[in-house]
């Protein structure tokens, strides 16, 4: 301790209006700790800026995906139109039984499992995109 006051008392670091080589010494240990604290906040501020540009374009990005993407989850609406017109057919020519019902278009579509895991990898990834961004927001507003 007693060496590190004697460099403290050589240096410009410290100043020299201390009673004591104490008040000295930390004097001069805020001085530094607050350089390096200054130095420390400045570099994770611009890494928290990073991340939100990056969390963002990523967002949009994933997004666009998942809405492409979308159309492959519900069945196609031209199937449907087409079935109900083989109805319609089918009963104005008269080959439907009389007195019976013409029978409610079966919906034998599901999407493919494929399908299913890729757009829940995409939600997946969207939502830690976004999560990413909240942390970043809440540490720059800490």
């Amino acid at each position: 301790m007693k060496q590190v006051l004697d460099v403290l008392q050589d240096s410009t670091i410290a100043s020299k209006g201390g009673k004591d080589g104490r008040s000295r010494f930390w004097t001069a240990y805020r001085g530094v700790a607050e350089e390096h604290d200054g130095d420390f906040l400045e570099q994770y501020a611009s890494d928290m800026d990073i991340v939100l540009i990056f969390s963002g374009l990523f967002s949009a990005v994933s997004t666009s995906f998942i809405i492409a993407m979308e159309s492959r989850l519900s069945p196609d609406p031209s199937d449907t139109t087409n079935a109900l017109l083989a109805q319609l057919v089918q009963i104005g020519m008269g080959t439907l039984a009389a007195g019976s019902t013409p029978a409610a278009p079966a919906s034998t579509w599901s999407p493919s499992t494929a399908d299913v895991k890729i757009q829940v990898i995409a939600y997946a990834s969207l939502c830690m995109s976004l999560l990413a961004a909240f942390g970043a927001v809440l540490g720059k507003q800490w």
